[in-house]
């Protein structure tokens, strides 16, 4: 497994490699040992799996706070999405600084997203499906968001929206008062 460090510390892309043959294909989408740098002796505790149906939906920008601030590990299985990790960490270097990868099944990566940071992606091509590595609990109560088209944090989104949740689209702009999560 290939690791490729982003502009955001913490945030890594991981490329993995795909055996093929008659048959078909196998390949390895996590393995703790070889990404023991970045995931250490964090264990994975909830596999989560979404479909989204529409090319330019936006889901997202979800993270959880302390105590339930948990990385993400994402990845592809169907379709193709813009997957974007912005960094909401208190006293970051790059708080509310923004990184994106396509992902796909075709080119084998996964976004790592470490606490602290939101998450959200943009559909590509219709029927796109991601599966999600999870290293806490999900908490309604801990759950928070980021507006998908906040000026503060300024996403390059690479098509219109065309797809919103009511909850994701009422999410507020950041105010002056926002200093992020501390961890």
């Amino acid at each position: 497994m290939k690791l490729i460090e982003t502009k955001i510390p913490g945030v890594w892309i991981a490329e993995s490699r795909a055996f093929t043959d008659h048959r078909g294909a196998f390949q390895r989408l996590f393995c703790a040992d070889e990404q023991r740098e970045i995931v250490g002796t964090r264990r994975i505790v909830q596999i989560n799996h979404s479909l989204t149906r529409a090319i330019g939906a936006i889901r997202g920008l979800h993270y959880q706070r302390p105590p339930s601030a948990e990385m993400k590990i994402v990845r592809c299985l169907k379709g193709c999405v813009f997957d974007v990790a912005v960094d909401v960490r208190n006293g970051s270097p790059t708080f509310l600084k923004w990184t994106a990868v396509e992902l796909s099944p075709d080119n084998h990566r996964s976004l790592i997203v470490p606490e602290g940071c939101a998450h959200g992606f943009q559909v590509l091509q219709e029927n796109s499906e991601l599966l999600y590595l999870h290293t806490a609990y999900y908490s309604s109560a801990d759950e928070a968001a980021l507006r998908y088209d906040d000026p503060q944090i300024g996403i390059t989104w690479p098509l219109a929206p065309t797809d919103l949740s009511a909850r994701d689209s009422s999410h507020p702009h950041l105010d002056a008062e926002f200093k992020g999560i501390r961890l």
